[in-house]
């Protein structure tokens, strides 16, 4: 019995069976390394067993799965540099006021915020101890100093903060979100805080910066405007972080955001491009050779210089092995070579898994492979043109076929006309990049001329502008679509029975598909009678108010938003998608509020209050009311106090100390989040 009888594709998913228990079941490093030597041992002595036997048996089967999927956890526990004693969070505490002298290195710079510059940092030494780990750096936006560059190095003397929670329903969690980068803590600095030190060390993300940014400084003396610079960076370098939210807006809604994220479309055409030019060392002896580890080489230097995302690393991995069977003249098969791109890269990241660029992309590409060729099949034009755009047609359909139901996941529309977008846009992206490239490379040497770069920029302009008419046709977005996580395994379940019943169609499948749509409607009607039926809640907004009362399937929302804030903010709507109530009304404050047999009075800042009433079972309070907290909690004996956003700081501390004092339970919004009444 050989390993290879067991295929790539069912140790992958071990690995990720592995990897996904070593997260949210994480046990000590030496135990899971003990239990995959002695797995790795009964591994080998089945196979000794194994081969001398006529018969297959699945011991060894058994043994090889068990081993990878302890594999999975320690890879998991492995990348994990909390588990290691050097880390920093062993030097630190988030509740000690000890000032610690930080020396850290700028990693990677993100997408700026509203009011801070965000970087992942690498800290290198607390106190002159060296230690290692992530962090996330704030830097308060300056219209002085510059952005930290990649490699950078900095001392300051500052606190380690814990990482911000969301604090209302169905948020999305940030912090969940950095602890899969293995980042637990955060810096909030400003540039005056900060001492730039000079140091040796560099890395291979530094040099990757570097050229960036040599590119950009090139491209600047052709004056392209900030749209074009910013798709120029999006499409050829791998960078989105300048990307307007408007364009950004407009490719989503058009369904096209993924000709901004360099994925296979752009690594294959890469790859076409370079083995072309490359064709001349076949010539020579052992020029396949040379050529394939070239080829391999500059793929990776290309994923190194676009950041090594989740649909990066996926796409330079999956073509290098593709590289490599073709000029070494080995069969290939498009399943196993996703098998092993991803088995590599979750050996290396685990924690990709977890990436929802990487679940799309890879969704996408095996839903192409597999549904596609169906699809083709259906019609084949002998005209050319119409050939390839009934080709581009049945991949864009295919990949939404893939990932529609993740997609509806994470962010709760779908895109009618992408199939439009994807058909003016598809045919011409092998010549847009291929063009770009020969820009960026003639810019850098400065031999670009004029004409080229002003011919480009308003090819790029073009693109943009009719992503934003396709978005613009708000009848064809559906947007706030409520679909939970069980919805997404029943769909893909539903789909997988669509098509087994299309290449064959009896009786069993028939069977299969009838019993997928019944647990999807099974699965509907159970969700819409677990629709919250009354609960009053009261929101985390910085300076505002905002309350929420849910009945019947129905949201009645008060708050004191201006129309501005109150059409930029998801709150309401992350509440409505995740709570799958359809029906909402405006509403405005009162002094108190009866929630069956539980009563919320309302103290504003005014501070009005009247001592006869019943006694309440929650008291907010709101607009930072100047109130003798003692006096009213001995008037109206409450049994919780309430502090939302819209105080100063300085009085809920006040109020919190008081609270504590008296064994009174009290609850501030900033620290503990949205407080939800059920009733």
């Amino acid at each position: 019995m050989k390993l290879l009888n067991f295929t790539i594709i069912k140790l992958t998913v071990c690995l990720v069976f592995g990897i996904l228990i070593g997260y949210y079941y994480p046990t000590s490093v030496l135990f899971i390394l003990g239990f995959t030597l002695v797995s790795l041992f009964l591994v080998f002595i089945s196979y000794l067993f194994a081969r001398h036997q006529f018969q297959k048996n699945i011991w060894f089967g058994l043994s090889a799965s068990i081993t990878m999927i302890s594999i999975g956890a320690l890879t998991v526990q492995f990348h994990n540099q909390k588990n290691f004693q050097n880390h920093y969070s062993y030097q630190v505490s988030t509740n000690s006021d000890t000032l610690k002298t930080i020396t850290f290195r700028i990693k990677e710079v993100l997408k700026p915020g509203t009011y801070h510059d965000k970087y992942i940092i690498d800290i290198l030494a607390i106190n002159n101890i060296k230690v290692s780990g992530k962090s996330l750096l704030n830097i308060e936006k300056d219209s002085v100093a510059s952005t930290l560059l990649i490699d950078e190095t900095f001392i300051t003397r500052t606190l380690f903060k814990d990482l911000n929670k969301s604090l209302n329903p169905h948020q999305f969690n940030y912090k969940n979100y950095l602890e899969k980068q293995y980042i637990y803590h955060q810096l909030q600095l400003n540039s005056r805080e900060l001492l730039r030190i000079n140091s040796e060390e560099h890395t291979i993300f530094g040099l990757a910066d570097n050229i960036r940014r040599h590119i950009n400084n090139s491209l600047k003396s052709y004056h392209f405007n900030q749209n074009q610079g910013a798709i120029i960076n999006a499409l050829l370098l791998g960078q989105r972080q300048d990307i307007s939210k408007e364009i950004y807006s407009d490719y989503t809604n058009a369904g096209a955001i993924h000709i901004l994220a360099i994925s296979g479309l752009h690594i294959g055409i890469l790859l076409m491009l370079l083995n072309f030019v490359l064709i001349p060392l076949e010539r020579f002896k052992y020029g396949k050779i040379i050529k394939t580890i070239l080829l391999v080489c500059l793929l990776w230097s290309f994923a190194v210089i676009a950041g090594l995302s989740a649909s990066v690393t996926r796409a330079v991995t999956m073509f290098s092995i593709i590289t490599i069977a073709l000029n070494l003249k080995r069969p290939t098969n498009i399943f196993n070579t996703l098998a092993i791109s991803m088995f590599v890269i979750l050996l290396f990241k685990p924690l990709f898994i977890f990436d929802v660029g990487f679940q799309l992309s890879y969704l996408a590409v095996f839903s192409i492979v597999t549904i596609d060729p169906h699809l083709y099949k259906l019609w084949q034009p002998k005209n050319y043109i119409l050939n390839l755009y009934w080709h581009t047609f049945t991949v864009t359909v295919a990949a939404q076929i893939g990932i529609i139901p993740l997609s509806l996941y994470y962010f709760h529309q779908f895109p009618g006309l992408f199939f439009i977008s994807n058909l003016i846009i598809i045919p011409f992206l092998g010549v847009i990049l291929g063009f770009g490239i020969i820009v960026i490379l003639l810019a850098s040497l400065n031999l670009l001329p004029v004409f080229i770069a002003d011919i480009f920029g308003n090819i790029i302009s073009l693109m943009n502008t009719l992503m934003h008419w396709i978005s613009n046709q708000e009848a064809f977005i559906f947007k706030e679509i409520s679909f939970s996580l069980i919805y997404v395994f029943l769909t893909y379940l539903t789909i997988i029975a669509c098509f087994r019943f299309s290449l064959k169609r009896n009786k069993k499948y028939l069977v299969f598909l009838l019993a997928t749509v019944l647990l999807l409607q099974s699965s509907w009607i159970y969700n819409k009678l677990q629709l919250p039926s009354h609960e009053f809640i009261i929101f985390h907004k910085s300076r505002h108010s905002l309350l929420g009362n849910s009945s019947n399937n129905k949201a009645y929302f008060a708050h004191d938003l201006d129309s501005i804030t109150a059409l930029k903010d998801h709150i309401i709507s992350n509440y409505m998608i995740g709570s799958g109530i359809k029906s909402i009304g405006k509403d405005s404050f009162r002094n108190a509020y009866q929630l069956k047999n539980k009563t919320l009075f309302i103290i504003d800042s005014l501070g009005l209050y009247n001592v006869k009433t019943l006694h309440p079972d929650y008291i907010l309070l709101r607009q930072s009311p100047r109130i003798n907290l003692d006096r009213l909690i001995d008037s109206l004996k409450p049994k919780h106090i309430i502090a939302d956003g819209s105080n100063y700081k300085s009085y809920v501390n006040r109020w919190e100390r008081i609270c504590k004092k008296r064994k009174l339970p009290f609850h501030q919004t900033a620290k503990k989040g949205a407080f939800i009444i059920k009733y």
